[in-house]
């Protein structure tokens, strides 16, 4: 019986111990998504922002506004930490030049990550709803997040492309 005891605690240590790295982890992950992000912000010239493939897209700017608007949204939601971000005022700022969207768009990687680190391991098991109909986790709504981030720093590289830029080394690890 004290066996038993002994092992149930272990394990119950071990995934304590793993539950707080997977907070660790994403934050770890977020903090490259960053730096990766920042990369492909340097790489446009800053007379390339209003670059539109086509008239209907967002440009350059207005995709990494975009994402920025996803990450203030998204985690908001996800962590209860209030957004100093309307839903969409980032993508409708009137200043779009290089230096601007930079900082804006590292301001918002900083609120992401700064509010993960508020996460216990319990709280990311809590259940949300995002956007008034999605119901989740809250650590499944951060992953949705990072997935959205993601998706439009990607939709940029052609941006680059046409800007005359050869995008950044992927930025995996």
């Amino acid at each position: 019986m004290k066996a038993l005891a002994t092992l149930t605690l272990f394990l119950g240590l071990c995934s304590l111990s793993f539950a707080q790295s997977s907070v660790d982890d994403m934050v770890k992950e977020w903090e490259r998504a960053k730096a990766y992000t920042k990369e492909y912000l340097d790489a446009m010239p800053a007379d390339k922002y209003s670059l539109k493939p086509t008239p209907e897209m967002r440009s350059f700017a207005q995709q990494m506004l975009h994402l920025t608007d996803g990450n203030y949204g998204f985690t908001a939601a996800a962590t209860g930490v209030a957004s100093p971000v309307g839903m969409g005022a980032s993508e409708k700022a009137e200043d779009q030049s290089k230096e601007n969207v930079t900082k804006l768009v590292m301001a918002g990687y900083d609120f992401v990550i700064n509010a993960i680190k508020t996460m216990t391991p319990e709280k990311l098991d809590e259940n949300t709803t995002l956007f008034g109909r999605f119901e989740m986790t809250k650590g499944t709504a951060l992953e949705k997040c990072f997935e959205h981030q993601t998706h439009h720093r990607g939709q940029t590289t052609v941006y680059l492309r046409l800007g005359g830029v050869t995008p950044p080394q992927e930025k995996l690890f």
